[in-house]
């Protein structure tokens, strides 16, 4: 389907999703902080403040983000570049495991104990 049926794909979305879900999640932050972690969609341009990162970037960004080894400020938690197992930098954790086609979803637990992941299946 890349690059095809886009609009129909588009327009059964829009006909499935009932208007108070969709209320609930455009009310959402694009990115937010928590303790020691910035969370976003896809990452951060590197060498711009957390605070001044633009939607494009939280949202787009792979390549300058994914090899950058700069320290962010926080540890950037994000998603968008699917791999089989979370990553785990110094300066950001990939949680992306492809649920779209693998059905593994994962999230990260990061509590004074530090950091674990949960998955399905």
């Amino acid at each position: 389907m890349l690059g095809k049926g886009y609009e129909a794909a588009s327009r059964a979305l829009r006909d499935a999703v009932p208007e108070d879900h969709v209320r609930f999640l455009s009310s959402l932050e694009n990115s937010v902080t928590v303790g020691k972690y910035f969370l976003c969609h896809a990452g951060v341009r590197p060498g711009v403040a957390l605070e001044g990162q633009r939607l494009e970037d939280l949202l787009w960004i792979r390549d300058e983000f994914l090899s950058s080894t700069k320290n962010f400020g926080k540890i950037v938690v994000h998603g968008h570049t699917p791999r089989e197992l979370p990553q785990v930098l110094p300066n950001r954790i990939n949680l992306d495991t492809g649920a779209y086609a693998t059905g593994r979803l994962t999230c990260l637990v990061a509590d004074g104990e530090g950091q674990r992941f949960l998955a399905t299946r």
